[in-house]
């Protein structure tokens, strides 16, 4: 189970990647950081109650609301990482602003202050990388409500958290390129 889970991972963020590069939210080097990386742990534990309910009736938020949440935290790693660094319930901080139901709202104009034009254009993209990922996710055969099942949905937060994290960093200005090409 443990070496499908991988392989499909992998399909995910290549994926993901591979469309969000033809998209321009994305550099040919993909940005990374340590710090959001190293929080993914507990953002998924304390998600999770709200994903995995959630999926059934709306998978394609389930799995999007998670990118929307690595944007959210690698804005905050860009602009106080300090103080969000040490909040210990940051996904249900970001939650509780307007409810689950919103967490687009919240992120894409509250947190990173988004409007009109631009926060149609983030909300449009969150939502085609969600469901490019449950395409992704129902044709790999696996069994629903099974181990494997649960996961491959986990894999697919973590690349969504990922590559949302990515792409806000590049928006911020993070643009990854070899000394000397700058």
């Amino acid at each position: 189970m443990k070496e499908l889970v991988e392989k499909f991972e992998e399909k995910v963020r290549k994926d993901l990647i591979e469309f969000l590069q033809k998209n321009e939210a994305l550099d040919s080097h993909v940005p990374e950081c340590i710090d959001v990386e190293g929080r993914w742990g507990e953002i998924a534990r304390a998600y999770m109650p709200d994903g995995a309910k959630e999926f059934q009736n709306y998978p394609v938020v389930s799995l999007g609301w998670m990118m929307l949440i690595g944007m959210a935290m690698a804005f905050y790693w860009d602009t106080d990482w300090e103080k969000y660094s040490a909040k210990k319930d940051i996904y249900e901080t970001i939650r509780d602003v307007d409810g689950y139901d919103n967490l687009d709202d919240t992120v894409v104009k509250k947190i990173l202050s988004y409007t009109g034009e631009a926060a149609e254009k983030i909300t449009e993209l969150v939502a085609e990388c969600a469901a490019r990922v449950l395409n992704i996710l129902n044709h790999e055969q696996v069994e629903p409500g099974t181990e494997a099942a649960l996961g491959c949905y986990i894999a697919a937060l973590h690349q969504l958290y990922l590559t949302g994290m990515a792409m806000e960093l590049n928006a911020l200005g993070y643009h990854m390129t070899p000394i000397g090409e700058a």
